[in-house]
């Protein structure tokens, strides 16, 4: 799995990850359960696209069809090991990968079933899994059968929202004509510079090739641009940011501040998470500088949603899709 790794040692990271809470599916897919679906299930809270957009979350699957990535992001909460600047190795089945990771988040969350605190609806409910955040590690668009799991997802009426950091803008073509529910394409810098210092992607042309996706947002029914801005590194020029989002016009953008947790831990420093107030202020500026409004904030996930238009559309009857 991972570029350099002897068998010992991908089965020593294949036993942290267990402990970390990942299911391993196939040669390269992972599951693991979302903090709030946990949350959800036992009504306590719900996740930000659940207040943006909609969705249930303790029905909804975190997941990713492969660990590998292009990019070394020092925000990353994520094992950074699995870096590789093209696929190697076995493809999975895409109706495998989904099966199998519906499978094992079902079994993840078993122990609910004794738990007093659970709402007994959503219990049932979240054993037919209405939704699929393909974002959990890795670079999903690297996976060369994406297109065929997404179009099995809509198959078994699974939305599928899409999170890709847009350096493989040939996969991002590809899915014009086989579209995902949502797709986000993550931007971590309002230039080249800053970008570069805070992904630190393999490829020099990383930057070019981001905005060859972001040039084909439009052609998406439903888009995001996503910023995840740390502190001494992207989180400055909102104004750059703004002449972005008005170039390319994306219908949500969603702010959203680094969080001080998993593998980050061992790059950045507490100081390097800004709070939510300072997300605001940020995205204020955003709107001051362009045409989008703030429309919505989570705070305990520190973002922001801004729209061109208080899109009335945004919050979908996904069982309806």
């Amino acid at each position: 799995m991972a570029v350099g790794l002897n068998v010992a040692q991908k089965d020593l990271k294949n036993k942290k990850r267990y402990n970390e809470g990942y299911r391993l599916v196939g040669d390269h897919s992972t599951v693991k359960i979302c903090t709030y679906c946990r949350k959800a299930i036992k009504g306590q809270d719900v996740c930000y696209k659940n207040t943006f957009y909609g969705i249930k979350s303790w029905r909804c699957v975190q997941m990713s069809p492969t660990f590998f990535c292009d990019h070394r992001c020092v925000f990353c909460w994520r094992d950074i090991d699995y870096v590789w600047p093209k696929w190697q190795g076995p493809v999975d089945d895409p109706r495998f990968i989904v099966d199998e990771c519906i499978k094992a988040h079902v079994e993840l969350l078993q122990g609910f079933k004794g738990n007093s605190k659970v709402a007994a609806n959503k219990l049932k409910e979240m054993e037919k899994p209405l939704h699929f955040a393909i974002s959990l590690t890795g670079e999903p668009t690297m996976y060369p059968r994406l297109s065929e799991m997404i179009d099995y997802l809509k198959k078994k009426g699974i939305t599928s929202f899409l999170v890709t950091n847009g350096t493989i803008p040939e996969m991002v073509e590809k899915l014009i004509a086989r579209q995902p529910t949502q797709l986000y394409i993550s931007v971590y810098g309002p230039n080249k510079e800053v970008y570069q210092k805070t992904a630190n992607p393999i490829a020099n042309d990383s930057w070019e090739k981001l905005q060859r996706s972001l040039s084909m947002m439009h052609k998406f029914k439903r888009n995001v641009i996503r910023l995840t801005l740390v502190k001494g590194f992207n989180f400055v020029d909102p104004e750059g940011y703004a002449k972005l989002i008005e170039k390319y016009k994306p219908m949500f953008v969603e702010a959203k501040g680094y969080s001080f947790v998993g593998h980050s831990q061992e790059r950045l420093e507490v100081r390097n998470m800004p709070y939510h107030h300072e997300i605001m202020e940020f995205a204020k500026k955003i709107e001051q500088n362009s045409s989008y409004k703030v429309i919505e904030q989570k705070k305990e996930s520190k973002v922001a949603l801004l729209v061109k238009d208080d899109f009335e559309g945004r919050k979908m009857d996904f069982e309806g899709l």
